[in-house]
């Protein structure tokens, strides 16, 4: 019986302890509206070479970063995968067929602001998970973050 309970109490503390690596929708949310103040408070060329750099906190924080798409689809900045910037992926589909990229513009443009679901990879886990993105649109750009779910 002891037993029993103590792999409950460990896997509680376990699962809390995974959950704890994984940021929230009000995280995404937050961290987007830092990075909107960032582009319109020090323009483009230094938030997105902020957005870049690893080691800022303010722009990575566990499984967060931020990216940034023109309306034409093209990443202008992108703070997981460097290699992204300068190409256009409008027609980038997630593995279920989601046009990950024109669904945040469809979104930002009709909505302004509003979450897109797809599957990505985490970098923390380095496995293909469910995301939920979250957009804004910043004059004709869209800057996102996305939260992984388990």
């Amino acid at each position: 019986m002891t037993m029993l309970a103590a792999a409950a109490m460990f896997a509680t503390v376990t699962g809390s302890a995974l959950a704890s690596d994984r940021a929230s929708a009000d995280d995404a949310v937050a961290m987007v509206k830092k990075a909107v103040a960032a582009i319109k408070a020090n323009g483009k060329d230094k938030a997105f070479a902020d957005f870049a750099d690893p080691a800022n906190k303010d722009f990575h924080d566990r499984d967060l970063y931020i990216y940034v798409y023109d309306m034409n689809g093209v990443a202008v900045a992108h703070g997981n995968n460097p290699k992204m910037v300068g190409k256009n992926l409008m027609d980038m589909k997630d593995n279920d067929g989601t046009p990950i990229i024109k669904s945040f513009i469809d979104v930002a443009n009709t909505k302004g602001k509003g979450w897109v679901d797809y599957k990505w990879p985490n970098p923390v886990t380095k496995a293909v998970e469910r995301k939920s993105g979250y957009v804004e649109k910043v004059d004709n750009l869209v800057v996102g973050s996305g939260i992984y779910k388990p």
